[in-house]
């Protein structure tokens, strides 16, 4: 194995000195609960005069290739307009929509000119309250959503990430987040109108409208277009997370790689949890961004990879740390063990003060702006509500991030980070690299599930 560069064996990199941070100045937002059940939250963001819309319904634990299909077909069509009849209706207003489903809820994405949101919200109510799924649409979607399941298992990134979620989580519904093909195929539309009738319903939904509004007036849009929706359905509750387990290093083996693909799930907590700014920093100290240990280790100083990424990712039953990295083949030990000891290194050692104030000028930096769109703020403020929050949240958050020290971060590393809590799975040729891996761990293998 190469050997590894201690740290400050490089001479440290000259930078320009940070500059100041602004102070999160929060835009005005008004709130109201409609009598269907259906949250609206209106904020105002007058840059451009459009809109942004975001729509969430909470959909867990629905039957994968069910759900799959409803997001693909939802626009398809209602007993008065085609698929292409709303395209060409939202066109009119400078808008469009799209669908999308996660183990956690069913979304509905749109941006608009200002001045048609009544109607873009006519169209995603009668959307709402009467999709029709035609015959002919859900079979174009099927065999499009069958040859994109197919596509995707010809991946690497994709076999990693499935065998890194089955390792995770074990028997909870995160576990298996893409549906089989078969199951697919047996999806006719009778399936999808009573899923619909079942899960597409106002209780617990969430609607985000930002852009150049009057919040206040926003609210009696929505309400005026969106009180006829009705309709109790079924609220799925997710059980929570499983702890993450360690245990051997699961290797499933791809014949011929020519790349290895590691995945390193840690523990994390929620956005609400004491801990999650001081874990924010701990992240970006390791792995989080491009000026990270880890990024520097194994891209710069080893030349292993064109780049290592980590992030905290959050859903509704439990939050964890995930980082990957795709490596050559001949140097696939290597790279773990630079991996983990980067991992120890910040678990056992306090940051430096330069490099906890670095990154933190770039979480507060990101912070800014991810809320300088319209589009990143309706999507922060969508989220922030999946979890129950709201963008005063923002601040404390902020402020959490500006007041961590050093202590605080070496210990939530210390809680998060060390290596003996990490669950790894590497994709790679088994011939090739388990002899490399073995010297630094047990070792489970099983064959890439295409």
């Amino acid at each position: 194995m190469s050997a590894r560069s201690e740290p400050g064996s490089r001479a440290p990199r000259t930078l320009p000195p940070l500059g100041p941070t602004r102070d999160l100045t929060l835009p005005q937002q008004a709130e109201r609960t409609l009598g269907n059940g259906l949250t609206v939250i209106a904020v105002r963001r007058p840059a451009v005069p459009l809109v942004e819309l975001r729509l969430w319904m909470p959909c867990g634990r629905t039957h994968l290739a069910r759900g799959a299909m409803l997001a693909q077909t939802l626009l398809s069509g209602t007993g008065t307009m085609s698929s292409v009849r709303i395209a060409a209706e939202l066109q009119k207003v400078g808008g469009g929509l799209s669908a999308g489903i996660d183990p956690d809820r069913l979304m509905l994405s749109g941006a608009g000119l200002v001045t048609g949101l009544d109607r873009m919200l006519e169209i995603l109510a009668e959307v709402l309250t009467d999709a029709s799924y035609p015959n002919d649409d859900v079979a174009m979607e099927r065999a499009r959503l069958v040859d994109r399941i197919h596509a995707a298992r010809s991946q690497p990134a994709y076999l990693a990430r499935t065998a890194l979620l089955r390792r995770v989580y074990g028997t909870h519904p995160y576990a298996v987040q893409t549906p089989e093909p078969e199951a697919v195929r047996a999806v006719r539309p009778g399936m999808l109108r009573s899923l619909h009738a079942e899960r597409v319903h106002p209780a617990g939904a969430v609607l985000v409208l930002v852009g150049d509004v009057q919040p206040d007036r926003t609210l009696d849009v929505a309400e005026k277009a969106l009180s006829g929706w009705s309709g109790a359905g079924h609220t799925a509750v997710l059980p929570p997370a499983p702890p993450l387990e360690p245990g051997p290093l699961l290797l499933v083996d791809r014949p011929g790689s020519v790349q290895s693909s590691l995945r390193i799930a840690l523990p994390a907590v929620p956005r609400s949890h004491p801990d999650h700014a001081a874990l924010q920093l701990a992240n970006l100290i390791f792995g989080g961004y491009f000026s990270s240990r880890w990024v520097e280790n194994i891209r710069e100083d080893k030349g292993y990879t064109y780049g290592g990424h980590s992030v905290v990712e959050h859903s509704v039953a439990g939050s964890v740390l995930v980082a990957a990295a795709d490596v050559a083949t001949e140097v696939t030990g290597p790279a773990l063990l630079e991996t983990t000891y980067e991992l120890g290194r910040l678990a056992t050692l306090a940051p430096r003060e330069d490099e906890l104030e670095q990154a933190r000028q770039y979480a507060l930096g990101t912070l800014q702006l991810g809320i300088s769109t319209q589009a990143g703020l309706a999507s922060l403020t969508s989220a922030y509500a999946g979890s129950g929050l709201r963008l005063e949240f923002l601040a404390e958050h902020a402020a959490r991030l500006a007041k961590a020290t050093v202590t605080d971060v070496a210990e939530v590393a210390a809680r998060h980070l060390a290596p003996a809590r990490a669950v790894t799975v590497v994709l790679g040729d088994a011939e090739r690299i388990a002899p490399q891996l073995a010297t630094l761990s047990p070792v489970v293998t099983e064959p890439a599930r295409s």
